[in-house]
């Protein structure tokens, strides 16, 4: 393949493969090759940081916009990495011609975001490109945050480790999808779009082994990363998976598989058996995990897949995401 297509942007396998054979190839080193959401970097502060450019289109959507989602995207790479997050940068490519008004209501809904998540907008770059050279506008940020006491990552999981899941899934991939193809359902899809560190501040215990937020490639692609990172398999009950009814519908409409979907104010949390019932039940006590439920767990069998269990018993492999589920989701 000689070519950048769409799906090498989709979080998927194409994502991976880009991701090892060129990046890894030539920039590769200690800090990149963690593959986290988050790099935790040396020295006495254990500071965490993290980077993501956003092209979601349309810009406003049911739940959010496009600052929004920059905030909360950037915030939640950090707090599942067990980080603090405290500061952000922010860099904006805007398309000449681009309205001064919905810019006031981007850059407006970044300060409110970063407000409700604890976060400073501590500096910042602007660049404008001749009409017709991008779309509207692109955002970039990089946060960093202070790793204190909470050890989470793939090397922690175990065999037995419950994998619980804050709420439904699918919501932000089936609202884009909605509001750019005009789609109306009996009740709306809101995107999901959320700060994390708030939820995760409540829940966090010693237990808690690993963290993600499934954004692009949805559930089955993190938790096909985190399988083969931590030499594991994932069986996952599907009687279990949160779907809101709307969600629901519009994927058997669509044929979209839920589990592909991305989500922007959820995350995957895998944590030790002991201590799954007193997580869940935290995790239920806050307004963005009330919805918390168990979709299944880690095995030791067949190490590095991912097994879906269907209610009538049955199981099948649930592979990374193939080619582009849904461009420009964030």
């Amino acid at each position: 393949m000689d070519r950048i297509m769409m799906a090498h942007g989709s979080g998927g396998r194409l994502s991976h493969e880009l991701i090892r054979t060129l990046f890894q190839k030539h920039l590769g080193n200690t800090y990149l090759d963690q593959m986290n959401d988050a790099t935790t970097l040396p020295g006495e502060a254990h500071i965490a940081v993290t980077t993501d450019s956003f092209v979601v289109s349309p810009l406003f959507f049911r739940g959010g916009n496009i600052g929004k989602l920059a905030v909360c995207g950037t915030v939640n790479d950090l707090a599942v990495s067990g980080a603090i997050p405290k500061f952000l940068t922010l860099a904006l490519i805007l398309e000449e011609g681009f309205p001064m008004g919905d810019l006031e209501r981007i850059i407006k809904s970044i300060a409110e975001t970063a407000s409700e998540a604890g976060v400073a907008v501590v500096c910042g770059d602007t660049k404008v490109v001749e009409r017709g050279s991008a779309d509207k506008i692109f955002i970039n940020t990089t946060g960093i945050g202070y790793i204190t006491n909470r050890l989470v990552g793939p090397e922690q999981i175990r065999p037995g480790d419950e994998i619980l899941m804050t709420g439904t899934i699918g919501d932000h991939g089936i609202a884009i999808l909605s509001e750019r193809e005009g789609l109306e359902f009996q009740t709306p899809v809101v995107s999901d779009c959320a700060p994390l560190n708030g939820l995760i501040d409540a829940f966090y215990l010693p237990g808690v082994k690993c963290m993600r937020d499934p954004t692009r490639g949805g559930v089955a692609t993190t938790l096909n990363e985190l399988a083969g990172q931590a030499g594991v398999s994932m069986l996952l009950e599907e009687k279990q998976f949160p779907l809101s009814p709307s969600v629901a519908g519009a994927c058997e409409m669509l044929g979209l598989e839920p589990l592909y979907l991305a989500n922007e104010g959820k995350a995957l949390v895998i944590v030790a058996p002991e201590a799954a019932g007193e997580v869940l039940q935290k995790m239920r006590a806050h307004p963005l995990g009330r919805l918390a439920v168990r979709i299944g767990r880690v095995k030791e069998e067949k190490p590095g897949l991912v097994l879906l269990e269907t209610p009538l018993g049955g199981k099948r492999f649930v592979g990374m995401l193939e080619g582009e589920h849904l461009p420009r989701i964030c």
